[in-house]
């Protein structure tokens, strides 16, 4: 699909990944004036009428609308999580479809994925097991996507497609301690520490929990690569396709930062889901995606980015 002159819809345009896809999307040919990338205040994907008001006229929709947060923020919110984030794609969906759009893009998340699925992931066990607890309602949510979409191609003729992104990171991210994910929210621990002097950070877990990053630049990549080249009804991973414990990335933010304190392990809080890493051939071989960003320099570019931003 080229995306010249094709009408644009990004919904969650505004946010920390929603800025790369946009950005994404005109260099590889789309026009800026085309690309619709409403606010929330404007646009509220919880009502039906704002969803069939976002849709009009639009040939392609990309989703990456979401109500999201780290493991705190889904125990927390798991109603929200759940409800918010069904029903904004549920009717964002069928609106489309009744407004004859050409592609919907489903961007939904790895916490979809059963909680002991076989590492790598591999896109074909997506069904096999129940997603890990503190996640399980926000994963859920975003899975039925995943159902929408492949019961509207069979039965609409809708193209709408499905992808699989991994843990993101890079600047722009939210470092909010009450929402923000695992790098983030140990920048901000390790930032805090050095300026108060403090002896220790304490992070949550045992750190024997694994995961995989995806600098956010090249996730937008990924996303419009399969907005232009992909077209079937299984669902593709977007990854590094590399895994990381959690004790090794704290200790890498602590290196990269200078500080040399101690890091304590509240194992009182839970790890979360104990592997994830992606199966990324797929997206390779359907859409030629391959991340390029090097983890260590994605990692040195977010930590450089908050510290310039807390200084000024």
């Amino acid at each position: 699909m080229d995306l010249a002159g094709k009408k644009i819809l990004v919904t969650g345009g505004n946010g920390f990944l929603g800025n790369r896809v946009v950005s994404s999307l005109i260099a590889h040919g789309a026009a800026q004036a085309d690309i619709f990338a409403p606010h929330s205040a404007e646009i509220d994907l919880l009502k039906k009428e704002d969803c069939e008001k976002a849709v009009a006229g639009q040939d392609i929709v990309i989703h990456l609308a979401a109500v999201v947060g780290g493991i705190g923020a889904n125990r927390e919110h798991p109603g929200k999580f759940f409800y918010e984030n069904l029903m904004m794609g549920v009717q964002l969906m069928e609106a489309a479809r009744l407004a004859g759009v050409k592609k919907f893009v489903a961007v939904g998340t790895v916490c979809a994925y059963p909680k002991f699925t076989p590492v790598p992931f591999k896109e074909d066990d997506i069904w096999n097991g129940y997603p890990e607890e503190t996640n399980a309602p926000y994963g859920l949510a975003k899975k039925m996507l995943l159902v929408q979409a492949q019961a509207y191609r069979k039965e609409y003729g809708l193209n709408a497609i499905y992808l699989l992104p991994v843990n993101l990171y890079g600047p722009g991210d939210n470092f909010d301690p009450a929402s923000s994910h695992v790098i983030p929210a140990l920048i901000k621990k390790v930032y805090d520490a050095k300026q108060a002097g403090a002896p220790f950070i304490e992070a949550w877990g045992t750190g024997s929990a694994s995961r995989e990053f995806l600098y956010v630049d090249d996730a937008a990549e990924g996303i419009v690569l399969a907005t232009e080249q992909y077209d079937k009804s299984e669902p593709v991973n977007l990854g590094s396709g590399k895994e990381i414990t959690i004790k090794e990335l704290t200790m890498a933010i602590c290196q990269i930062m200078n500080y040399d304190g101690e890091i304590k392990w509240d194992t009182s809080k839970p790890d979360g889901q104990p592997r994830r890493m992606l199966d990324v051939a797929r997206a390779e071989k359907e859409f030629g995606f391959k991340a390029r960003v090097e983890f260590r320099e994605g990692l040195g570019k977010t930590i450089d980015w908050y510290v310039a931003g807390r200084k000024n």
